[in-house]
Protein backbone atom coordinates (compact mmCIF):
# COMPACT_ATOMS: atom_id res chain seq x y z
CA UNK A 1 0.00 0.00 0.00
CA UNK A 2 1.13 3.51 -0.73
CA UNK A 3 1.85 5.59 2.35
CA UNK A 4 0.80 8.74 0.53
CA UNK A 5 -2.37 7.21 -0.91
CA UNK A 6 -3.64 6.14 2.53
CA UNK A 7 -3.61 9.70 3.92
CA UNK A 8 -6.93 11.52 3.70
CA UNK A 9 -7.05 14.87 1.87
CA UNK A 10 -8.45 17.63 4.10
CA UNK A 11 -10.83 20.06 2.37
CA UNK A 12 -10.51 23.69 3.60
CA UNK A 13 -13.67 25.68 4.39
CA UNK A 14 -13.44 27.94 1.33
CA UNK A 15 -13.07 25.05 -1.18
CA UNK A 16 -16.03 23.22 -2.73
CA UNK A 17 -15.37 19.66 -3.96
CA UNK A 18 -17.85 17.63 -6.04
CA UNK A 19 -17.64 14.25 -7.72
CA UNK A 20 -19.49 13.87 -11.06
CA UNK A 21 -19.25 10.27 -12.35
CA UNK A 22 -15.48 9.88 -13.05
CA UNK A 23 -14.49 13.56 -12.55
CA UNK A 24 -13.67 15.38 -9.34
CA UNK A 25 -13.98 19.19 -9.42
CA UNK A 26 -12.39 21.56 -6.91
CA UNK A 27 -13.65 25.14 -6.81
CA UNK A 28 -12.11 27.81 -4.61
CA UNK A 29 -11.31 31.52 -4.43
CA UNK A 30 -8.42 31.24 -6.95
CA UNK A 31 -10.26 29.21 -9.60
CA UNK A 32 -11.52 25.77 -10.54
CA UNK A 33 -9.66 22.54 -11.42
CA UNK A 34 -10.82 19.12 -12.62
CA UNK A 35 -9.29 15.64 -12.40
CA UNK A 36 -10.50 12.55 -14.25
CA UNK A 37 -10.45 9.64 -11.81
CA UNK A 38 -8.88 6.46 -13.28
CA UNK A 39 -11.02 3.30 -13.46
CA UNK A 40 -8.79 1.49 -10.94
CA UNK A 41 -9.36 4.14 -8.23
CA UNK A 42 -12.42 5.12 -6.17
CA UNK A 43 -12.80 8.46 -4.38
CA UNK A 44 -15.17 9.16 -1.46
CA UNK A 45 -15.97 12.41 0.35
CA UNK A 46 -16.52 11.98 4.11
CA UNK A 47 -17.36 15.34 5.74
CA UNK A 48 -14.36 17.58 5.10
CA UNK A 49 -12.01 14.76 4.02
CA UNK A 50 -11.45 12.91 0.76
CA UNK A 51 -10.41 9.26 0.91
CA UNK A 52 -8.80 7.58 -2.12
CA UNK A 53 -8.97 3.77 -2.43
CA UNK A 54 -7.98 1.08 -4.93
CA UNK A 55 -10.81 -0.89 -6.58
CA UNK A 56 -8.51 -3.74 -7.65
CA UNK A 57 -5.08 -4.84 -6.48
CA UNK A 58 -2.59 -4.81 -9.34
CA UNK A 59 0.53 -2.86 -10.31
CA UNK A 60 -1.29 -0.23 -12.36
CA UNK A 61 -3.76 0.47 -9.53
CA UNK A 62 -0.85 0.69 -7.07
CA UNK A 63 0.91 3.21 -9.31
CA UNK A 64 -2.24 5.33 -9.73
CA UNK A 65 -3.20 5.17 -6.03
CA UNK A 66 -0.67 7.61 -4.54
CA UNK A 67 -0.54 9.73 -7.68
CA UNK A 68 -4.32 10.29 -7.69
CA UNK A 69 -4.29 11.34 -4.04
CA UNK A 70 -1.42 13.77 -4.69
CA UNK A 71 -3.10 15.31 -7.74
CA UNK A 72 -6.37 15.81 -5.82
CA UNK A 73 -4.43 17.38 -2.93
CA UNK A 74 -2.54 19.68 -5.34
CA UNK A 75 -5.82 20.74 -6.97
CA UNK A 76 -7.27 21.66 -3.57
CA UNK A 77 -4.12 23.58 -2.58
CA UNK A 78 -4.07 25.32 -5.97
CA UNK A 79 -7.65 26.63 -5.83
CA UNK A 80 -7.22 27.77 -2.22
CA UNK A 81 -3.63 29.15 -2.12
CA UNK A 82 -2.13 28.88 -5.60
CA UNK A 83 1.40 27.90 -6.61
CA UNK A 84 4.41 29.98 -7.60
CA UNK A 85 7.92 29.42 -8.92
CA UNK A 86 10.66 32.01 -8.77
CA UNK A 87 13.39 32.36 -11.40
CA UNK A 88 16.43 34.62 -11.39
CA UNK A 89 18.54 35.88 -14.26
CA UNK A 90 22.34 36.10 -13.92
CA UNK A 91 24.57 37.76 -16.50
CA UNK A 92 25.73 41.19 -17.63
CA UNK A 93 23.00 42.84 -19.70
CA UNK A 94 20.50 40.04 -19.12
CA UNK A 95 17.11 41.41 -18.06
CA UNK A 96 13.38 40.87 -18.33
CA UNK A 97 10.26 43.02 -18.47
CA UNK A 98 6.50 42.63 -18.72
CA UNK A 99 4.70 43.99 -21.78
CA UNK A 100 0.95 43.48 -21.37
CA UNK A 101 0.68 39.86 -20.25
CA UNK A 102 3.78 38.76 -22.15
CA UNK A 103 7.30 38.42 -20.78
CA UNK A 104 10.13 39.97 -22.80
CA UNK A 105 13.58 38.48 -22.14
CA UNK A 106 16.91 40.00 -23.20
CA UNK A 107 19.35 37.12 -22.73
CA UNK A 108 22.27 37.88 -25.02
CA UNK A 109 20.60 36.81 -28.25
CA UNK A 110 20.46 39.16 -31.26
CA UNK A 111 16.75 39.64 -30.56
CA UNK A 112 14.50 39.84 -27.48
CA UNK A 113 12.58 36.64 -26.68
CA UNK A 114 8.82 36.98 -26.15
CA UNK A 115 7.10 34.46 -23.84
CA UNK A 116 3.31 34.24 -23.89
CA UNK A 117 2.00 32.68 -20.66
CA UNK A 118 -0.60 29.88 -20.84
CA UNK A 119 -4.16 30.49 -19.70
CA UNK A 120 -4.52 31.05 -15.90
CA UNK A 121 -0.78 31.79 -15.49
CA UNK A 122 0.45 35.23 -14.43
CA UNK A 123 4.04 36.39 -14.78
CA UNK A 124 5.62 39.12 -12.63
CA UNK A 125 9.05 40.75 -12.79
CA UNK A 126 10.97 42.21 -9.85
CA UNK A 127 14.15 44.29 -10.30
CA UNK A 128 14.44 43.25 -14.01
CA UNK A 129 16.17 40.01 -12.94
CA UNK A 130 13.62 38.09 -10.84
CA UNK A 131 10.64 36.39 -12.51
CA UNK A 132 7.67 35.00 -10.56
CA UNK A 133 5.35 32.47 -12.23
CA UNK A 134 1.96 32.23 -10.44
CA UNK A 135 -0.98 29.96 -11.14
CA UNK A 136 -3.57 27.51 -9.88
CA UNK A 137 -2.35 24.28 -11.53
CA UNK A 138 0.98 23.08 -10.10
CA UNK A 139 1.91 21.16 -13.26
CA UNK A 140 1.34 24.15 -15.57
CA UNK A 141 3.27 26.51 -13.25
CA UNK A 142 6.25 24.14 -13.21
CA UNK A 143 6.10 23.58 -16.97
CA UNK A 144 6.01 27.33 -17.66
CA UNK A 145 8.96 27.96 -15.33
CA UNK A 146 10.91 25.12 -16.97
CA UNK A 147 10.19 26.57 -20.43
CA UNK A 148 11.46 30.03 -19.40
CA UNK A 149 14.59 28.43 -17.92
CA UNK A 150 15.17 26.39 -21.10
CA UNK A 151 15.48 29.54 -23.21
CA UNK A 152 18.92 30.22 -21.66
CA UNK A 153 19.86 27.62 -19.01
CA UNK A 154 22.82 28.46 -16.75
CA UNK A 155 26.11 27.69 -18.46
CA UNK A 156 28.82 25.88 -16.48
CA UNK A 157 31.75 28.30 -16.89
CA UNK A 158 30.42 31.68 -15.73
CA UNK A 159 26.96 30.65 -14.50
CA UNK A 160 25.14 33.07 -16.81
CA UNK A 161 21.53 32.32 -17.71
CA UNK A 162 18.11 31.75 -16.16
CA UNK A 163 17.93 29.57 -13.05
CA UNK A 164 15.46 28.71 -10.32
CA UNK A 165 15.85 30.77 -7.19
CA UNK A 166 18.20 28.93 -4.86
CA UNK A 167 19.50 26.63 -7.61
CA UNK A 168 23.21 25.95 -7.22
CA UNK A 169 25.18 25.84 -10.48
CA UNK A 170 28.48 24.03 -10.13
CA UNK A 171 31.06 25.97 -12.15
CA UNK A 172 33.79 24.23 -14.14
CA UNK A 173 37.38 25.40 -14.28
CA UNK A 174 38.37 27.12 -17.52
CA UNK A 175 41.45 26.48 -19.60
CA UNK A 176 44.79 26.75 -17.84
CA UNK A 177 47.49 28.93 -19.32
CA UNK A 178 50.79 27.68 -20.85
CA UNK A 179 53.64 27.03 -18.47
Amino acid sequence: MSRIGKKPVVIPDKVDVKIHQKTISCKGPKGELFYNIPDEISVEINGNEIQVQKKIDNLKAQALFGMSRTIINNNILGVSQGFSKRLEIKGVGYRSQIEGKNLILNLGFSHPVKVEPPKDITLQVENNTNIIVNGVDKQVVGQTAAYIRSIRPPEPYKGKGVRYQGEVVKLKAGKTGKK
